[in-house]
């Protein structure tokens, strides 16, 4: 990390792309980045925009059900020892579609996407950090459902499950801001923003967080995200022991997977989580998606909600 910290202690603006387990790290000053490389954070990106192609095609190749509840039945077992209680159970799923990476990425509609040099892409909907003067937020987003379902807020924030869910994510990032800063608070709780999903629109739950930083931070950028990451609304609570179990269930590396992408634009941090994710091997494409898994979850709904979270925004 001590590239970030450099750049940021020489004011120089920068992308940077962190993956799950911090192995892997791409750092660059944007007016050096790599012409492989797109991005859109909010308003920022460094290419044009693309009138939208809606002609496209997707198949879903997902795991049989039984090999989904095999590995939630671990994770319940984990959570039935004190181990976790909360664990976001990710899996890879091969699709087909008649568009490229670069395709995708250029029609896909979302507030945070990166292109990364045909390897793979993300269209995020959900924010890590922002820093801005001496302020830093984060946003953990936990809780899905689909809009078209009558009284869909209301179901969602009643739901028992979904609540004790992101209450524990509230309170884990919470802890994760007290790290680094000073009066950190829940500034809204549970809020709800819609998004395309393909020809569905979803409804999905955050929240958002708050904590004062010292006056230096930018001096010290690369030791902060060290401490907040991996970001706890995709590995779960108590954080280490939560990515231990990860390690032993989930049967692939999620790599760049629910890491980080952000800008430093000089004086200010925006960043988002690396989820609708889309990777190429080889000649095939694989999605990564997943949930959080409480002692409440139904195997079921959690396999329906792997599958919905498979889609493309355009």
């Amino acid at each position: 990390m001590d590239k970030i910290t450099q750049l940021t202690r020489q004011r120089e603006p920068f992308l940077f792309i962190l993956s799950f387990d911090l192995e892997e790290r791409f750092v660059q000053p944007l007016k050096e980045l790599d012409s492989d490389v797109f991005f859109k954070i909010g308003r920022r990106r460094n290419y044009p925009k693309t009138p939208i192609n809606s002609s496209f095609s997707l198949k879903k190749h997902p795991l049989p059900f039984d090999a989904y509840k095999y590995s939630l039945d671990k994770v319940l077992e984990e959570i039935r020892e004190g181990n976790t209680y909360l664990l976001n159970l990710t899996f890879k799923t091969e699709i087909e579609t008649n568009l490229s990476l670069k395709e995708i990425f250029t029609y896909a509609r979302a507030k945070y996407k990166l292109y990364f040099k045909n390897k793979f892409i993300c269209f995020s909907p959900e924010k890590f950090i922002e820093i801005e003067g001496n302020s830093i937020s984060t946003y953990p987003m936990k809780g899905t459902i689909e809009a078209s379902i009558p009284n869909a807020k209301e179901k969602i924030l009643a739901n028992k499950k979904e609540m004790a869910e992101h209450v524990m994510i509230v309170d884990l990032m919470r802890n994760d801001l007290s790290m680094v800063a000073k009066d950190v608070k829940v500034e809204s709780f549970r809020y709800i923003d819609k998004i395309k999903a393909g020809e569905k629109e979803l409804l999905q739950v955050s929240s958002k967080i708050v904590g004062k930083l010292p006056s230096n931070w930018r001096d010290n950028l690369g030791e902060i995200l060290e401490k907040l990451l991996p970001a706890g609304s995709i590995t779960g609570t108590p954080k280490r022991s939560t990515v231990s179990i990860i390690n032993k269930i989930e049967n692939y590396k999620r790599g760049f997977y629910t890491g980080v992408f952000g800008v430093f634009d000089g004086e200010s941090l925006y960043s988002a989580v690396m989820i609708r994710f889309i990777e190429k091997d080889k000649d095939k494409l694989h999605y990564k998606s997943g949930g959080g898994i409480t002692i409440d979850s139904d195997a079921e709904s959690e396999y329906d909600e792997v599958i919905d979270k498979i889609y493309l925004p355009l």
